[in-house]
């Protein structure tokens, strides 16, 4: 049996681009570091970063929330889908 989220769109392609999340959640995201991206919202403004991280059933998404008061960022958690990632910057 395969894990649809394994599949999703919004995985990592081969090629090195960055992952497509969906249309709804109306964030961007932009290169910050090998396997690393930084999300942002529709203003501009820093959300947090994604980090791409390897596992033996596919890709595991480490999320990190920019914290402005302190200029830093706390570790949301780690998800199976950058839908669910991103979802956990904007919502956590």
């Amino acid at each position: 049996m395969t894990n649809p989220t394994l599949t999703a769109p919004a995985m990592i392609r081969p090629d090195g681009t960055p992952p497509t999340p969906s249309p709804a959640l109306r964030v961007r995201l932009t290169p910050a570091g090998p396997a690393l991206w930084r999300v942002l919202d529709a203003a501009g403004r820093i959300v947090g970063h994604l980090h791409r991280l390897d596992h033996t059933l596919g890709s595991r998404w480490s999320a990190r929330r920019y914290r402005d008061g302190v200029k830093g960022f706390r570790t949301v958690g780690e998800f199976w889908s950058v839908d669910e990632a991103i979802s956990a910057l904007r919502n956590g």
